[in-house]
């Protein structure tokens, strides 16, 4: 078993937003989370004022590469659960960000160092294709591969305190 000394410093880091979770269940996601890092965790839960009941937290997080994965999956399939991973990309790894509503699933999309959605040459072909020459068509194929559904559910809840830290991860002004 290597040293604490001899561990190799972490290659990746990212947040993990719970936009809310109910309070029953902010105990597991602390667990989940802490189980992906491999380590324990305890998040600074606040009141989530647009859903009675709910709690919500941000977390800075340090580990491996493809960790914000790991965070996600951990938390993937938590009805009422409303969250977002992040994580930075590095030397020779993308970004990504990973967005998850109760109503839609789980949305991921490869990031670049300045936090925007990559969208790959083919799904772009695809949305084109799939459009045709509709150009409404195709705003619309380009929102789906933006995730434009997720920011527009989760924008009420990033929003909701006067005092929360809100990172706009998809407007640029």
């Amino acid at each position: 078993m290597a040293s604490p000394a001899a561990r190799q410093a972490p290659t990746a880091r990212g947040v993990v937003y719970v936009h809310s979770s109910p309070r029953a269940l902010c105990p597991h996601v602390e667990w989940a989370t802490g189980r992906a890092l491999g380590r324990a965790v305890n998040f600074s839960w606040v009141d989530q004022p647009v859903l009675k009941g709910a709690q919500r937290a941000e977390f800075y997080w340090e580990g491996d590469s493809g960790t914000g994965a790991a965070i996600a999956s951990a938390l993937h399939g938590w009805e009422h659960l409303r969250y977002e991973v992040t994580e930075d990309p590095g030397p020779g790894t993308d970004g990504g960000r990973w967005m998850h509503t109760p109503d839609l699933g789980v949305f991921f999309a490869q990031t670049d160092s300045a936090g925007n959605m990559v969208i790959s040459e083919d799904r772009i072909r695809a949305a084109m294709e799939n459009a045709g020459l509709n150009a409404i068509d195709l705003h619309n194929e380009l929102r789906v591969a933006l995730g434009q559904a997720w920011d527009d559910e989760l924008d009420v809840f990033r929003h909701a305190s006067d005092d929360a830290a809100v990172i706009w991860l998809h407007k640029v002004g």
